[in-house]
């Protein structure tokens, strides 16, 4: 398979193993009683994720370090400035006390973490073993906060006995089909990793671009793809708790789980490109930095911060064509 046909036959495969695993993952969330904003920064975060995962266990593999690491950076970077600021220009978002207190720091957290691992030129196998710790907290802390929120519920409504409750069907009905439906989008994932992986490797050599620049764009753009458009769908819809919690629970899973275990399995990243040391981690950590102000100041992301967050991305996007392309 020639290098542009493979590569794009592996993003259409991520996109559409992603869609199964949002889907279904969601679903079946739904099914157990999880709220809709958890559901966004777990099963939908780590759905969308996905296909950063296999790129980069993939990369890694294949000594191509450079596109697992730039991909992550360039991929939070479209998360947070591209289709959060879109969804923002479209509609000013409101945002709640945990984004504030456990959602955005662990995410500046995690953007700290991985730009100072890097600073050695490489990320070693055991710095995998804190960034792999820091998304078991991070779902602890959420699964810890979901408990707490349900508890209070529980303590505030009051619930008349004497008016019975229609008749629902069990949670575990159609579990299994989710379950299977979710098992053939990983594999997808998979397969259109490799795909998109071997190809994105192949055009860089063809064109004499780095890895790292493949990375940043085409790969981070298209694997971005499934945040979009989940994205701009839970916000038609008017599911933004579903919406913004993937675009943010994604970017902290990114930077640790999505990023820990590719490091993990592969024993380590092997040499980074130097621009992504100097420049593309250092803005990716800036981004999310910048979420602080942005989001808790006034409590909400303005049309017009948004649409600054949009034009901010085309700045880096531009930069990055006419100095690396």
């Amino acid at each position: 398979m020639h290098a542009l046909p493979e590569l794009i036959a592996g993003l259409l495969a991520l996109i559409a193993g992603a869609e199964l695993v949002v889907r279904y993952g969601s679903l079946l969330a739904a099914r157990m009683g999880v709220p809709p904003m958890v559901i966004g920064l777990t099963i939908v975060s780590i759905g969308t994720s996905a296909p950063e995962l296999a790129v980069g266990i993939d990369a890694m593999h294949v000594n191509a370090g450079s596109l697992a690491v730039g991909n992550i950076a360039g991929t939070n970077i479209v998360n947070l400035l591209l289709i959060l600021g879109l969804s923002a220009a479209v509609r000013s978002i409101p945002f709640g006390r945990r984004t504030k207190l456990l959602d955005l720091p662990a995410m500046a957290l995690a953007a700290v973490l991985v730009l100072v691992f890097s600073l050695d030129g490489q990320l070693q196998f055991w710095e995998g073993i804190p960034l792999l710790l820091g998304a078991i907290l991070y779902t602890a802390a959420l699964g810890w906060w979901m408990w707490k929120q349900k508890a209070e519920m529980a303590v505030s409504d009051i619930v008349d006995d004497a008016e019975p409750e229609p008749d629902r069907p069990s949670p575990l009905s159609k579990a299994w089909w989710y379950v299977v439906l979710l098992i053939a989008g990983i594999v997808v994932i998979v397969v259109g990793a490799d795909w998109l992986v071997q190809g994105a490797v192949a055009m860089a050599r063809e064109f004499g671009v780095s890895d790292a620049f493949i990375g940043l764009t085409v790969v981070a753009i298209g694997t971005s793809a499934p945040e979009l458009v989940t994205t701009i769908v839970a916000t038609a819809r008017g599911d933004r708790d579903i919406a913004i919690g993937n675009l943010i629970g994604s970017s902290t899973y990114n930077l640790t789980l999505i990023l820990g275990v590719p490091v993990l399995v592969a024993h380590g990243s092997g040499p980074i490109d130097p621009h992504l040391l100097r420049f593309d981690l250092p803005v990716m950590t800036a981004v999310a930095l910048l979420c602080f102000p942005l989001f808790v100041v006034g409590q909400r992301l303005s049309r017009r911060e948004g649409a600054l967050m949009v034009i901010g991305y085309a700045a880096y996007l531009t930069y990055l064509i006419s100095t690396r392309g």
